[in-house]
């Protein structure tokens, strides 16, 4: 009776021993996966974490080239701006020139009544001279006119006055009384040391 009761407590203990050897087992088993699954989620988030600071920076370059050529073409094509603007300017100079000649558009002439010379009425500039149509000159064409014509300054209105060009530093001018009784077409030329001389006085007699 002794011996099965010693026998069946061996026995028990034997399987308890195994049954403790498979549970730590186990709970090893658990650790480790616990300990793989932990390193991957901590492995991933820095791989994560590593990687995001790369995209930033990508994206910041990617933003800085994209500035960096809306800025250069920004310049470019305010130079360019600059460029026509210059051109235009030139171009409106070339024009200014051409049409500084002419003050008023011509009239037409209908009939030529009365034509004559006029040597003896002059202006009083002298020395070399260049044709401006503007100031001083100006001023001094008006002048050789008005006393061509007999017409005074104030009741004279210039329809046109431009380059006589069948001669050099000679001049050709319209214009009439304020009241339109009188027109006159009036040929005047520079002479050194005298000024502007009239040349030839064309009296209109129709007025329009």
């Amino acid at each position: 009776m002794s011996n099965d009761f010693n026998s069946s407590r061996s026995g028990y203990r034997a399987k308890r021993k195994k049954t403790n050897i498979v549970l730590n087992t186990l709970i090893v088993v658990v650790l480790l996966l616990i300990i793989f699954v932990a390193y991957n989620i901590f492995a991933s988030g820095n791989d994560n974490a590593s990687s995001s600071p790369k995209k930033e920076s990508t994206k910041t370059e990617q933003k800085q080239t994209t500035e960096t050529k809306k800025s250069t073409d920004t310049k470019k094509k305010e130079e360019e701006a600059v460029s026509t603007d210059d051109q235009s300017s030139a171009d409106a100079t070339a024009d200014d020139q051409e049409s500084e000649e002419t003050t008023a558009p011509e009239q037409p002439d209908d009939t030529q009544a009365v034509v004559t010379d006029e040597g003896s009425s002059s202006t009083s500039q002298t020395g070399d001279h260049k044709m401006t149509f503007e100031g001083e000159d100006w001023q001094a064409m008006i002048n050789a006119i008005s006393n061509a014509t007999g017409l005074d300054q104030s009741n004279m209105t210039v329809y046109w006055l431009g380059s006589d060009k069948s001669t050099t530093n000679a001049a050709v001018g319209t214009v009439a009384s304020k009241d339109k009784s009188k027109k006159y077409k009036v040929y005047i030329k520079w002479v050194d040391g005298q000024g502007y001389v009239p040349t030839k006085v064309e009296e209109l007699s129709s007025i329009q």
